[in-house]
């Protein structure tokens, strides 16, 4: 009998690889579309009907319930958030209502109409904020951020739920996962397109903020199958997902220009204007939970990584006709730091 998934956030990077890897499957999957579909109808095309998209918000109880009424799921994969941690000092109350509020809205949606329904809650390293690296499930959270802060509670909320109603939730940690599919706005797909953008003398320089700041990056593609075998085990719980390795952010801004023969020094600005109000200096992931006991190994390495990211923007923009004047800048030509 054909499994019946529900994803929230589906038109986002990790839903777009996480439905894709679930009709690979055999799954049936229903996602949640909030006000702003993306590209949602246009990369599930060629995924037949065995995706539907439903309307839906999590700051909407009703709509999560008929959501969940509709889908009828085994599992469930929350993975809609508002997830830009540089824009989350400015948003903090919607952040902390559809972050956290709207995680305890599904999850109560979830435990009413789909009890035996298996349950993903996305969490973040960024709840980790300064602790000592490299991060554990052990690890004292201390989040430097409005975002890791919904993110620690949401933690702790499907916890609780798994402890107070015996449902099946499990969290994933997620540490810092890219795609070519990650939006504009956030540091890495900023850095790849803005390296493609000089290198097709579109612009002429990348502003950016702390470029000593350590990351743990990985591929999205891998980790969305982090979140499918946590679903298959019998026993719910709780697992960081992460390469293990670090990287500055002047590493990938090295990387991503050198993929193109470019000195990154010769184009990078440091703008003091987009460093965080409260930094994270390292985050690291110890992901040997996930190898031990779900078997997962994260597939692409870093330089692979980049490399992707930086392909996929040349290949946009050179099959993009130039808007603007003859250079297609936008204002004046600069990117600058998403997050």
């Amino acid at each position: 009998m054909t499994r019946r998934a529900l994803i929230t956030g589906i038109a986002g990077q990790d839903g777009s690889y996480l439905a894709e890897l679930l009709v690979g499957k055999g799954y049936e999957v229903f996602g949640l579309l909030g006000p702003d579909p993306g590209g949602f109808h246009e990369w599930t095309a060629g995924l037949g009907d065995m995706v539907r998209g439903l309307d839906g918000d999590l700051t909407d109880m009703g709509s999560l319930l008929a959501a969940v009424e509709e889908s009828r799921p085994e599992e469930v994969y929350n993975l809609a958030a508002l997830s830009f941690v540089g824009g989350s000092w400015e948003r903090a109350v919607l952040t902390s209502d559809v972050n956290a509020t709207g995680t305890v809205r599904l999850l109560e949606a979830v435990r009413e109409l789909a009890p035996q329904a298996r349950l993903f809650q996305a969490s973040s390293g960024e709840v980790f904020g300064n602790s000592r690296a490299p991060q554990s499930e052990t690890t004292r959270m201390h989040p430097r951020s409005p975002y890791g802060v919904t993110k620690a509670f949401s933690y702790f909320m499907a916890q609780n739920y798994r402890e107070s109603y015996g449902m099946h939730a499990s969290n994933g940690i997620m540490f810092n996962h890219e795609s070519p599919r990650r939006p504009p706005i956030f540091v890495t797909r900023k850095i790849t397109e803005a390296a493609a953008r000089i290198k097709l003398g579109m612009a002429d320089e990348l502003r950016l903020g702390n470029l000593d700041a350590q990351r743990d990056w990985g591929f999205a593609g891998d980790y969305v199958e982090a979140m499918w075998l946590m679903l298959q085990r019998e026993e719910p719980g709780d697992y960081v997902v992460a390469s293990g390795e670090t990287h500055t952010v002047r590493d990938f801004c090295a990387a991503a220009f050198g993929r193109l023969e470019l000195d990154y020094e010769a184009y990078v600005v440091v703008d003091p204007s987009f460093f965080r109000v409260a930094e994270i200096n390292i985050l690291q992931g110890n992901a040997s939970k996930a190898r031990r006991e779900l078997g997962w190994e994260p597939k692409v390495r870093f330089e692979e990584l980049v490399a992707m990211m930086v392909d996929a923007d040349m290949e946009r923009l050179t099959e993009e006709p130039l808007r603007g004047d003859a250079r297609g800048r936008q204002g004046s030509g600069r990117a600058a730091e998403g997050a």
